[in-house]
């Protein structure tokens, strides 16, 4: 029997990309209004059009109609909903957005009346009343003189007392103003049962708990789609009113599918076409990279390249690109593109990427497709410290009316959502702590014992209710935050595109629609990224030439330096680029690097791509002659030599799918993107038969083809391509060789360049004095804000470094500027001193005190230096001041009792990070081998096998995805630091130490692989606790050890990755 329900649109949908106000998805809501047999969403978010993509997307994809749409809320006028009819009026729509939300500043919009009646031409509009009233009477009226027949008024029920009379009442008072009416839900979620969320996430934007929303929350749970056969026996009164809505649909008929996005031009040489300046600066720049000859390879590939350029009509992007990092340079910045670009040879001698064509076999389909016909994509890496230069340059360039930054939609992650839900149900604030303190990364399983352990009630009904919403509210978007560096730059206006608004950061505008979003409509981006790497290249660079007289570039450091591939082999790369992290060390000495290539593979071969594909064993064995290499065919080795007979890249991927399987340029190009969605789409089977009937049709047996198949499969997902790879590898070797030659210049560039990398200062300090290299303290008269090289050189051409007073906590900027200025004419001679001729705040002096600054330049202790800061007078006296400073610097100072050595110790790791003194450890030496537990040396040198307990400071804890739920730590004493595994049951097992203990005690079973050690753990202890006695403790002094009066607990922070 066929449905006799009228055809209906729901007109009133709210996402959760309204942030904190729906809670489903486009995706959800669509495909719930499919199953119910609905016409159309119009999607209208408060006064956003941030999930309007993935509502395009989500339309495509179940065949429902999107009306696109918006809310738009007024300070002097009711909401209204705003509903383009055309593509000039979504123009116009955007605009209007766009200038409330410059006025209101970020993450808000602030809209009047106005605005509307000066953007609206071709907008529909929807008023939303309340109650039919006078004023509504009078908003009716002025809606019908601006907008005429494309005026509306919607009704809805808001399950009030006495809501039938309401809505007559409204239909009356519409009819009364020839306004027509129109059936609204005012829909919040897709189906009923996520009504509940609905609650927190109103709570969460009232900041409010559950207790005490009251009528914040919405007053009833019929905010979600119903078919429409419900919508037409609901507003059986109005049957025009119910069609009404399907009527509207047809009016507007705009999509994202009409905006046609246009690249700006580019004039590099008037009179050019793009296409013909491009070429020409290809040209020039080859001859440049080849002063002896383009090989001919280079030239073929140029020639492909460039007509490929043309035939997509991509000049103007190549043009930009270029633009950028030819400002970067005239201005000293130091950039390198990476990424799949770096399979391009055009890239290369325009200067964008650094991997030669001739001596890198490229790929450059892998970058761009003529069949896939989406916009290429170049990232460019800069210096952290001076890539806000480079953007500052983009806007000003291409004019803030055509270039913005892309947006992120910063969603809930396990911690934010725990914390935030718990808040919501009123938990109290160490019990949330407690609670969120058990979460690492996205999941949020928690186990009964875990609870338990922590002191928790696993059968308390909030705290399950806690972590059951918690587990909904992951994902669900938060709110808009800037990309770190991806540009939109287009044609003309590009708030007609997608409403545009002030990002955090100063000077800084971000569109509503993230990456994602952008490559659905196939918007270009140009990403200008920030490296930190780079900043410290640049810094360390520059300090060669200043100190030593040395003059290197990237490009110009000795390549293949014999000293400099052996220290890598031993995995001493703490501080070294991509290959610092403990699967990279604990890789290294297996691997065993000797060229630049090795390096290569070695920055791709620990990923979860390789190791999942099961590549990185057969590899290794290859590598040490324990397997032979399995060429069948001679197009195969061409492919895979290299790589000793196993796929390693993703282009080898492809290559493998064309040379041996028959795949065009562009299907291969399919295969390397549909790895990733092989097991959710069904399409492996395609893919496979393909690939393994195309090999057996060139002669490879099923056997081999199907080993192959599995392996690309293996690592489809994560597959790295080799040209990303190669320009990691540029600055991972370029770093080691700084290290290895420059160490003093290393470590003050790392340094100078935080935060970056795997390891603190602290470590960075502790590995540089390892390598002889002499460190000096803080001091008010040597430090500048940076850490500095100070003579004399030492005969193996070293500097000593000195601190900077950056790493003072609690210390401005511009306050130690103002101490190293005033001391340029002379040396301050007392605190005093200091304190007159600089005037800086008692505060800042403190700080100073307190990270032992002024031992080094008065021989003050601190308990000293705290103490003349306490007799600083209020106001110098003029007269007399010279005589005052040269008098106080002569009298003899109160004597005061020394501090213990732990307690120095102790306050220079709170106040700085480190301590150049003993290690803490060191003080608690006695106690740990009464308990049978031996130094981190002492482990590292036990046999395999032997089960050893050691004890540390948490330096590093990861927990890398393709560790599948293995936890690595990294601890460290005074005499080393040791590398430990935590298998998953011993994760759930000792879950709240692993997280939250400073100082760990490790027994277990000690590991060996070569040069690589691991002890891997059976027992876990929190020995935190001891280090409340570090203060009181000391080394060197004799004498009976003395309670510090003021002893504080000493502070080491670990650096967590997952």
């Amino acid at each position: 029997m066929m449905s006799l329900a009228p055809p209906y649109a729901e007109l009133q949908v709210t996402t959760y990309f309204s942030f904190l106000r729906g809670a489903s998805s486009p995706i959800e809501l669509f495909e719930e209004a499919k199953s119910l047999g609905i016409e159309a969403l119009g999607i209208c978010d408060r006064n956003s059009l941030a999930g309007m993509v993935q509502a395009h997307v989500a339309a495509k994809a179940t065949g429902i109609r999107l009306v696109v749409g918006c809310r738009l809320d007024f300070a002097d006028f009711p909401p209204v909903l705003a509903y383009p009819t055309d593509r000039a009026a979504y123009g116009r729509l955007c605009r209007l957005l766009t200038i409330g939300k410059a006025r209101a500043g970020k993450g808000t919009c602030h809209l009047v009346w106005d605005d509307l009646v000066h953007w609206g031409e071709g907008l529909l509009v929807i008023l939303i009343p309340d109650v039919a009233d006078d004023a509504c009477a009078l908003h009716l009226r002025k809606l019908k003189d601006i907008f005429s027949d494309r005026a509306f008024m919607a009704l809805t029920l808001l399950r009030r007392p006495n809501d039938q009379m309401r809505i007559y009442e409204l239909a009356n008072l519409a009819h009364q103003a020839r306004v027509p009416t129109v059936v609204t839900n005012d829909v919040l979620f897709h189906t009923y049962d996520r009504r509940i969320l609905q609650d927190v996430v109103t709570c969460i934007r009232h900041n409010t708990t559950i207790d005490d929303a009251g009528f914040a929350r919405e007053r009833h749970a019929d905010r979600y789609l119903k078919p429409p056969e419900e919508m037409a026996r609901l507003f059986s009164r109005y049957p025009e009113a119910v069609a009404r809505s399907v009527a509207i649909m047809e009016l507007c008929r705009f999509s994202l599918d009409d905006l046609a996005y246009q690249y700006p031009d580019e004039v590099s040489v008037p009179g050019q076409t793009p296409q013909q300046a491009l070429e020409g600066l290809t040209w020039e720049g080859a001859d440049s990279f080849y002063p002896e000859g383009i090989p001919e390879a280079v030239r073929r590939s140029l020639h492909h390249e460039l007509a490929l350029i043309a035939r997509m009509d991509y000049a103007p992007y190549f043009l930009t690109v270029h633009s950028i990092v030819r400002y970067a340079r005239s201005q000293g910045i130091l950039c390198q593109g990476r990424g799949s670009a770096a399979n391009s040879a055009v890239c290369y001698v325009l200067g964008v990427t650094a991997i030669d064509p001739a001596r890198n076999n490229l790929l450059f389909e892998r970058f761009i497709s003529e069949e896939r016909r989406e916009p290429p994509d170049i990232d460019v890496d800069f210096e952290h410290a001076r890539r806000e230069e480079v953007l500052q340059w983009v806007y000003n360039h291409y004019g803030r009316d055509r270039a913005a930054l892309t947006a992120v939609v910063t969603r809930y992650r396990a911690k934010g959502a725990l914390r935030d839900v718990g808040k919501v149900m009123g938990l109290p604030e160490d019990l949330i702590r407690t609670l969120s303190g058990q979460i690492w990364g996205w999941g949020l399983k928690l186990e009964t014992d875990t609870l338990t352990d922590t002191g928790i009630d696993p059968s308390d009904r909030r705290v399950r209710l806690t972590l059951d919403l918690a587990r909904c509210l992951m994902g669900v978007p938060r709110h808009l935050s800037q990309h770190p560096g991806g540009f939109v730059l287009t044609h003309d206006r590009l708030d007609e595109l997608v409403p545009v608004e002030p990002a955090a950061m100063e000077n800084r505008q971000i569109i509503e629609w993230d990456k994602d979003d952008i490559d659905v409509l196939k918007f270009m981006k140009v990403d200008c990224l920030a490296l930190g790497m780079l900043t410290c290249m640049k810094k360390g660079l520059d300090l060669l030439v200043e100190h030593k007289g040395q003059h290197f570039t990237l490009a110009t450091i000795p390549a293949e330096d014999a000293r400099t591939y052996a220290m890598i082999r031993k995995a001493d790369t703490i501080g070294v680029f991509q290959i610092e992290s403990r699967a990279q060390m604990s890789m290294l000495p297996r691997l065993k690097p000797r060229v630049f290539y090795d390096l290569v593979i070695e920055v791709a071969i620990v990923r979860p791509g390789p190791i999942q594909g099961d590549m990185v064993h057969p590899y290794l064995r290859r590598r040490e002659g324990l397997e032979p290499e399995e060429y069948p065919t001679p197009e195969l080795e061409k492919v895979l030599k290299k790589t000793l007979g196993i796929p390693l890249f993703q282009e080898q991927a492809m290559q493998v799918a064309m040379v041996c399987a028959g795949f065009s340029a562009s299907e291969a190009d399919q295969l390397r993107r549909a790895m990733a969605t092989f097991k959710n789409t069904g399409t492996v089977s395609q893919f496979q038969a393909r690939l393994v009937e195309g090999m057996k049709d060139k002669g490879y047996s099923k056997e081999f083809a199907e080993r192959i198949y599995q392996q690309l499969e293996g690592f489809g997902s994560y597959g790295f391509p080799e040209s990303h790879a190669a320009s990691f590898a540029i600055l991972a070797y370029s770093s080691s060789w700084m290290k290895c030659r420059h160490p003093d210049v290393f470590l003050t560039s790392l340094l100078n360049s935080q935060p970056m990398g795997f390891y603190a200062p602290a470590q960075l300090v502790r590995d540089a004095r390892e390598h002889g290299v002499e460190i000096r303290p803080i001091c008010v008269n040597a430090s500048r804000w940076d850490s500095t090289l100070e003579g004399p050189e030492t005969g193996e051409g070293r500097f000593a470094v000195r601190l900077g007073m950056s790493l003072v906590k609690g210390l401005a900027n511009d306050e130690a500027a103002r101490i190293v200025i005033a001391r340029g004419a002379k040396p301050f001679i007392s605190v005093d001193d200091l304190w007159r001729r600089v005037g800086v705040k008692a505060a800042s002096l403190t700080h100073l005190a307190e990270a032992d600054a002024f031992r080094p330049a008065f021989g003050l202790a601190r308990r000293e230096a705290l103490w003349a800061i306490r007799a600083l007078r209020d106001e110098p006296l003029p007269l007399f001041a010279a005589a005052m400073v040269e008098r106080e610097a002569e009298e003899p100072d109160v004597l005061l009792r020394p501090m213990q050595e732990g307690a120095e110790v102790t306050r220079d790791y709170n106040r700085t990070g480190m301590s150049l003194r003993d290690h803490p450890l060191a003080f608690l030496r006695s106690d740990l081998r009464e308990q049978g537990i031996v130094s981190c040396r002492q482990a590292l040198d036990a046999k395999d096998g032997h089960r050893v307990t050691a004890a540390g400071l948490v330096l590093v804890r990861q927990r890398p995805g393709s560790a599948e739920g293995v936890v690595f730590l990294t601890l460290e004493d005074e005499t080393a630091a040791l590398n430990v595994i935590v298998w998953p049951d011993m994760f759930e097992k000792y879950r709240r130490v692993v997280l939250s203990s400073r100082m760990l005690g490790v027994k277990g079973r000690l590991q060996k692989e070569g040069e690589v050690v691991h002890l891997v753990a059976r027992e876990i202890i929190d020995f935190s606790a001891l280090l409340a006695d570090v203060g009181n403790r000391s080394l060197h002094r004799v004498g009976r050890e003395q309670q510090e009066p003021q002893s504080e607990q000493i502070v080491v922070a670990s650096r967590n990755f997952h």
